[in-house]
């Protein structure tokens, strides 16, 4: 029987159920389980593409092209689950698939109704993934928290699996606040509230995740159990972190979170061995050094919006065994500074990236940060809207076309370096235009991004829709630009190099989704040993 591990929150959002959720199948995996990971986000929206940055963070991006919530990708960095297109649920998804059924005449003229029909849709999607060959369970994060109306009928889509496959194969597992209020006294009232509402739901937690500024008195732990009838050895705490996220799985183990666990559910697993995830936090613990990266780019107000990014900077920090202090830097800021105050506001960085981005906003100061790293030397990492304004500013500046620009910005251009294909132009829905998913490159040898993968063939990510234009292939790599990758077939650009410097790589894709504290992605690794040696030499 297939085993299914539901995680809820209750207080507040942004608790970080999804790094609980992971950290437990992280120790789950380290105990040769096959594990796989759902989210449930209640909004009404299909999926995350359309929505902003500020308003959900980045949009993590599948092989299979679903762009998704950004919990997806903390699950593939705490993970070795396959994380598709089905582990994305949404209320838009549950309610369009419903409905379409309900217009195809499925359901034989009966009155379509939350309940069974929602529910049993719910129920299905969650089944589709839980079912696939090898695994042996499958934990599914409820987004919102109780008491939200949205949450409500993932919550008694949870309540009925529990009681269609029994309580060996269900688990229940519930994240609250313990807040610390004036005088440093820590308040479990919100947690024995939201456990009441819970309860209210149908759903008796079997552990607790109590999210506290510290670890808790053996007392207050006691009381807690005592309130909400959850066995006190599995009220866990899952305390602030000074150091790194990465240490969470160490923590619960701390307190035997998987030993419950695999009690409860009855699986049969070997003793962990987090023997390589503990050196991995070790080294972010006690690094030999730090080095300073800035990362210029339009949605730097909110820590998420970059999340993948930033956390594969981490990742190419641990590699080469250092501290990776990020520099979040607006390009706005950086928008009609003169020479010798861009210079002192760079100054001190080791290298700096380029994200990913639409819109005109800020494109300015990410040339005006480009061009400065370029004719200084140091090392510099375009990705996707970075590649795009690499090729910008080459062409404004090095091959001299004045009014070189992407149509994205500027439709009107006369040198378009950057478009849409021609088969493009009259495409109206904007998400067809998208080049989403895992595709091939082919990289030439001789190259920094071929040194850094060592292979020819690589397998990236793409989210964009505006190309490099092959009209100017001839003129810009005449001009000294290295276009060091394509598509199969030569038709699409997808890295270009700057000759003569230490670093400089822009690429079309989004590597950042394929990088983990374990298994750091080889270009992030490469950009910061560039970045360590030009450290070095300053």
């Amino acid at each position: 029987m297939k085993k299914y591990i539901f995680i809820s929150g209750g207080v507040c959002s942004s608790l970080g159920k999804g790094l609980a959720a992971t950290s437990l199948a992280n120790l789950l995996e380290s105990r040769g389980l096959n594990i796989q990971m759902i989210k449930i986000d209640p909004y009404l929206n299909v999926d995350a593409g359309t929505m902003s940055p500020y308003q959900h963070g980045e949009v993590y991006v599948t092989d299979d092209g679903a762009e998704t919530d950004l919990d997806l990708g903390s699950y593939a960095r705490f993970t070795r689950a396959t994380i598709r297109k089905e582990n994305s649920i949404t209320t838009g998804q549950i309610y369009q698939s419903v409905i379409s059924k309900e217009r195809e005449g499925r359901y034989l003229g009966r009155t379509v109704q939350i309940i069974p029909h929602i529910t049993d849709e719910i129920k299905r999607r969650i089944s589709v993934v839980g079912k696939r060959p090898g695994i042996d369970v499958t934990l599914i994060e409820i987004g919102g928290t109780v008491g939200d109306y949205e949450s409500i009928p993932y919550l008694e889509a949870a309540r009925q699996m529990g009681s269609d496959l029994g309580p060996e194969n269900v688990l229940f597992v519930h994240l609250t606040l313990v807040p610390e209020v004036g005088g440093g006294e820590l308040k479990t009232k919100p947690t024995q509230h939201s456990v009441k509402e819970l309860r209210e739901l149908g759903i008796q937690p079997d552990m607790l995740i109590l999210r506290a500024p510290r670890m808790l008195p053996n007392d207050m732990i006691h009381k807690i159990s005592s309130f909400t009838n959850v066995k006190k050895d599995a009220v866990i705490v899952g305390y602030d972190l000074t150091d790194t996220i990465y240490e969470l799985p160490l923590v619960y183990r701390e307190q035997r979170v998987d030993d419950i666990v695999i009690e409860k559910l009855r699986l049969h697993a070997k003793e962990p061995d987090l023997t390589r995830w503990a050196a991995m936090v070790n080294i972010l613990k006690h690094p030999d050094k730090t080095i300073r990266i800035g990362v210029v780019g339009k949605y730097i107000h909110l820590p998420d919006s970059y999340k993948s990014i930033y956390e594969a900077l981490v990742h190419g920090g641990i590699a080469n065994r250092v501290q990776v202090d990020l520099v979040k830097i607006d390009s706005e800021t950086l928008e009609n500074l003169s020479k010798k105050d861009l210079k002192e506001r760079l100054s001190g960085l080791h290298g700096i990236l380029i994200p990913g981005g639409f819109g005109t906003r800020g494109v300015l100061g990410m040339i005006t940060a480009v061009e400065y790293a370029r004719t200084s030397g140091l090392p510099c990492f375009g990705i996707c809207l970075g590649m795009q304004i690499m090729v910008i500013e080459y062409a404004r500046n090095v091959l001299h076309l004045a009014n070189a620009d992407s149509t994205e910005f500027k439709p009107e251009t006369t040198n378009p370096v950057i478009s849409l294909l021609e088969e493009q132009l009259d495409v109206t829905d904007m998400g067809g235009t998208m080049r989403l998913g895992k595709s091939e490159s082919h990289i030439l040898p001789d190259t920094r991004i071929h040194t850094s993968y060592n292979n020819e063939i690589i397998f990236e990510r793409h989210r964009h829709r505006y190309e490099f234009n092959n009209s100017y292939r001839d003129p810009l790599t005449e001009a000294g630009l290295i276009i060091s990758g394509y598509t199969p077939e030569g038709e699409l650009v997808e890295s270009v190099e700057w000759s003569d410097h230490r670093w400089g790589v822009g690429v079309q894709f989004h590597p950042e989704f394929k990088s983990t504290p374990i298994d750091p992605h080889p270009l992030f690794a490469s950009f910061i040993k560039a970045s360590i040696d030009h450290a070095a030499k300053t």
